[in-house]
């Protein structure tokens, strides 16, 4: 069956695969103030839970769609019966019926205007899992479905899309140099996914920037270890740094194990670096949060649409004794909010950086009985003290800005960059070149003759003919560079403004 699924938007993770889910939580909700997820949204498609269902999800998802209360009065189902006879007796060309009944569903779907609501069809329900489990290879980056555009909610640290230059809000256009309008999310991630080794040219549309961006991705296996510790001597203190890159099924198991080994080491400080993390799994988020916020306060609540909220309340028996200070930025989504927001507001911790995603919805998977499913946003998340960051974000409590070569686009150089000219690439390279301690001697864009010696002296360091002319060559060398300089700690302000503010607060 041919469906058009040009209404079908996905939220999915790249961050293994290219095809796993991003935010699909089922809650199964109890007597009292506490609430256990069942499943919850992940990053990391290497989960066996990622988006399965058991019979006691799947029979809950049911209970959902029959216990609603809303069900469409007779006129109104008369009127729809109405429409779909007309259409089927009488449309000028012969009509799938199931195509009309789910083009019906993808409408209802349009109308709610939530990119996270989702319809998939049998077809699409089974490849979708289907691509779960055929590869760990693709570009590392999270993708959503904006105003029927696909767009980086954030590249995963360290990976292939990072290091090629995208940015969280780019929004892909074109892919291999072809048109993606009309294609569903799942669709273009399809096409964007390949072999590891292989090259994939992404055309993007940058806020701020004037001309599309061709930027190529070279794929490749995206490591599944979420967490990653390290031990830190700063002016006689020892800090400890734990980054987390996702928030998947171990995720909390990995980072007790590693927060007990530094603790072990008598660490005055403790860093939480979530930047670039698109979240994960819930429980995952929860458990980490027990393990810091102060016992008897929320780590996040759940609110239904008529405003019911449920608490889920830090176990920790002794809070901790140093300090701890969280790094976020606008790649910083989902789970990795509600673990900024709850160490900011129940914690009174140091957030710094800058405002994050602002991710905050929560979908439930429904089986419609034939093998397509529905999910649908059914609560918001709120931070512990109730705030919803939902297209907002949360602020740090410090705001931190990176050099600003950590901000800037790849160089676009098809066209050789050369002296006189005037134009957002050449002032690309201005930026990349003065963050590389290459003095262009000025960043406003025009190729002058100190930019053009700047050129010169970085093509000498490199190895590359030294003509002072910027070619693709020259540009892809450049970008190599400012992903090393951006991923030196001598460079990153923000890491240097947590480490100061913890050992002022020793």
């Amino acid at each position: 069956m041919n469906i058009d699924k040009k209404f079908l938007p996905l939220i999915v993770s790249l961050s293994v695969i290219l095809g796993a889910v991003a935010m699909f939580v089922v809650m199964q909700v109890t007597d009292g103030t506490s609430a256990e997820p069942v499943l919850n949204d992940s990053g990391d498609a290497d989960t066996e839970l990622a988006i399965d269902q058991d019979d006691g999800e799947e029979n809950a998802a049911e209970e959902a769609v029959e216990t609603s209360g809303s069900e469409i009065s007779e006129d109104k189902a008369e009127k729809f019966h109405k429409a779909y006879s007309i259409i089927m007796d009488r449309y000028v060309e012969a009509f799938d019926e199931e195509e009309l009944l789910e083009g019906a569903i993808n409408g209802m779907l349009e109308v709610l205007d939530d990119p996270y609501s989702v319809y998939m069809d049998q077809e699409t329900a089974r490849e979708f899992m289907d691509s779960l489990d055929s590869s760990f290879e693709g570009i590392g980056a999270e993708v959503s479905m904006t105003n029927g555009k696909v767009t980086i909610v954030a590249p995963f640290r360290d990976s292939p899309a990072e290091k090629a230059g995208l940015r969280p809000n780019d929004q892909i256009v074109g892919i291999d140099g072809d048109s993606i309008e009309g294609l569903s999310l799942y669709e273009a991630v399809l096409q964007i996914r390949g072999e590891k080794g292989t090259t994939v040219t992404l055309t993007v549309e940058r806020p701020g920037v004037s001309e599309e961006l061709n930027i190529d991705v070279v794929r490749d296996t995206i490591p599944i270890e979420t967490v990653t510790n390290e031990l830190i001597e700063e002016d006689g203190a020892k800090i400890g740094l734990i980054e987390i890159r996702s928030f998947s099924e171990s995720t909390a198991t990995d980072f007790e194990e590693q927060l007990h080994a530094l603790e072990k080491e008598g660490i005055d400080g403790l860093v939480i670096d979530v930047r670039g993390n698109p979240g994960g799994f819930l429980q995952s988020v929860e458990d980490i949060g027990n393990l810091l916020v102060p016992g008897g306060e929320p780590i996040v609540q759940i609110e239904n649409r008529d405003g019911e909220r449920i608490r889920h309340v830090s176990n920790l028996e002794e809070e901790k004794e140093y300090p701890i200070a969280t790094l976020i930025n606008e790649g910083s989504a989902s789970a990795s909010e509600i673990l900024a927001a709850a160490l900011k507001e129940a914690g009174g911790h140091h957030v710094v950086g800058e405002t994050t995603f602002g991710k905050g919805t929560v979908q439930q998977t429904l089986q419609l009985g034939d093998g397509s499913e529905l999910k649908l946003t059914l609560f918001r998340w709120l931070t512990s003290d109730g705030n919803d960051i939902n297209e907002v974000g949360v602020e740090p409590t410090e705001e931190v800005r990176q050099p600003d070569f950590f901000y800037v686009s790849p160089v676009q150089a098809e066209d050789p960059l050369e002296y006189d000219m005037n134009s957002e690439q050449v002032e690309n390279a201005q930026l990349m070149l003065e963050g590389l301690d290459y003095d262009p001697g000025r960043t406003d864009g025009y190729f002058s003759s100190e930019t053009e010696e700047a050129v010169r002296a970085f093509q000498d360091d490199e190895g590359l003919d030294v003509t002072g002319v910027i070619d693709e060559d020259t540009a892809w060398a450049l970008q190599d560079r400012v992903v090393e300089a951006v991923r030196d700690r001598e460079n990153d302000l923000q890491f240097k403004r947590a480490i100061e503010l913890l050992i002022e607060n020793e």
